[in-house]
């Protein structure tokens, strides 16, 4: 039996494939290839680098989409199921909207793969695969994990390609974020002796990433786990609140575990933005003293900013690079808000009729699909591109880094890297609006 795991990309022309940036790989899917028997003959395929073969010879093909992918991934679907191949899509976007994916797949599977995936390859040896896969009531436990299958990544060129998770989930719940609509409003651990065994054997001479949603979401935990990971004498990197900074001992842990960067949700300057998505957490006054406080210790930080909140006029762009700026931020992650389905941005949006535009492949982050109630959709999506481009311009990525500081040549290629993904792919279309009569109606076979 031949399985075919595909990561549908956002389009990307078949001439950029080779210049493609990706910074993670869908450890999705190696979690899934973890929970296949050895018997189960694996392919995977990352279209970001690689173009799918509609053609190949498989006896499944699996989809893992986020909601930017999902109209292409409902073409590839058409394409597999006119070769009589079955087809089963998982992850963010079908857990959400599974009457929809039932539309273009086979196969619609809702919730995490240890839920689900063990019953659908039972199913499918014995020929009677079902419409839907639903986890049960409950989130499957963490205990016993089998470690992802990595190993399908060999081929593409990932920044970072040893990622491991400790957690799942997020005690927070703000308004704009599809994390706890997949995972719950829960935050479920891994053994520690686990987390640590996995990370001894990725090395201690790679850079590893902690992909929980945020690692110090437990912190009498985190501090445990960090206590831990001493030992190895590894470097790592990860997600984490701003609340890390309120806990001298917690960020001393870290620091000493190998932690040499954080990736920080600050999503906004502006205190009303803050209390109107829920990120109550977030105290603006206290961000410049917390960044120094975080980098005493050694560590670095990279923020992650969203423009268009309510209260965002055309100014947010220039006040939010200079903050970055000054703070020496090791990196920013500029994102547009975008009204994900199943989340209460989307519903309050909605309700109020702000969103005109409803081709999913939009619904990426850097693309404006609503209207901004403080400036145009066009100033949003030109400010984006600004903003980007002005943090990374080479005279800010010095004001920033230096030249010699700790990591100074992972930093600048990070860097490098990220501003010319920005000087290549906004401009390709994100300050060209798609307006109301212009919205396409999905019909999954956009290409």
């Amino acid at each position: 039996m031949k399985i075919l795991l595909v990561y549908p990309s956002r389009y990307l022309p078949p001439t950029d494939r080779k210049k493609a940036f990706a910074l993670f790989p869908p450890m999705s899917l190696a979690a899934v290839a973890a929970l296949t028997p050895p018997d189960v003959e694996l392919r995977f395929v990352d279209e970001s680098f690689e173009e799918v073969d509609v053609d190949e010879q498989v006896d499944l093909v699996a989809i893992s989409a986020m909601t930017a992918v999902a109209p292409r991934s409902y073409h590839l679907a058409r394409e597999f199921r006119k070769r009589g191949v079955p087809v089963a899509m998982g992850g963010i976007h079908s857990t959400v909207l599974p009457q929809e994916a039932a539309r273009y797949v086979d196969v619609v599977v809702v919730g995490e793969a240890e839920g689900t995936w063990p019953q659908l390859l039972d199913d499918l040896r014995r020929g009677r695969l079902q419409r839907l896969y639903r986890q049960g009531d409950t989130f499957p436990e963490l205990d016993g994990v089998p470690v992802p299958r990595r190993d399908i990544f060999d081929k593409y060129p990932y920044f970072f390609r040893s990622a491991l998770q400790s957690a799942r989930g997020c005690p927070f719940d703000c308004d704009f974020c599809s994390v706890t609509r997949f995972f719950g409003r829960t935050y479920r651990m891994r053994p520690i002796d686990q987390v640590v065994e996995e990370a001894r054997q990725l090395g201690s001479g790679k850079l590893l990433f902690f992909a929980d949603d945020n690692i110090v979401g437990n912190p009498a935990r985190a501090k445990e786990l960090f206590r831990a990971l001493r030992p190895l004498k590894i470097v790592w990197a990860g997600q984490a609140s701003i609340t890390l900074a309120r806990d001298d001992e917690l960020m001393r842990l870290a620091a000493e575990s190998g932690c040499a960067a954080l990736f920080i949700g600050f999503e906004s300057l502006s205190p009303d933005n803050l209390l109107g998505v829920g990120k109550k957490i977030n105290l603006t006054q206290e961000f410049e003293a917390s960044i120094r406080k975080i980098q005493s210790y050694g560590i670095n930080v990279e923020g992650a900013f969203i423009f268009g909140f309510d209260n965002d006029d055309p100014s947010v762009f220039e006040r939010t690079v200079e903050f970055g700026v000054r703070n020496k931020l090791v990196g920013a992650n500029y994102a547009v808000l975008t009204p994900l389905p199943g989340t209460r941005l989307h519903a309050r949006m909605a309700a109020d009729g702000r969103i005109f535009d409803h081709d999913w492949t939009n619904y990426d982050a850097e693309s404006v699909v609503f209207y901004p109630k403080r400036m145009t959709p066009e100033q949003l999506a030109e400010g984006y591109v600004w903003a980007n481009r002005q943090f990374h311009s080479y005279a800010n990525i010095y004001r920033r880094l230096g030249l010699f500081s700790q990591y100074a040549l992972t930093k600048w290629g990070f860097n490098l890297a990220r501003r010319n993904s920005f000087r290549r792919v906004p401009l390709r279309r994100r300050a060209e609006m798609i307006m109301p009569e212009a919205v396409p109606e999905l019909d999954g076979v956009k290409k």
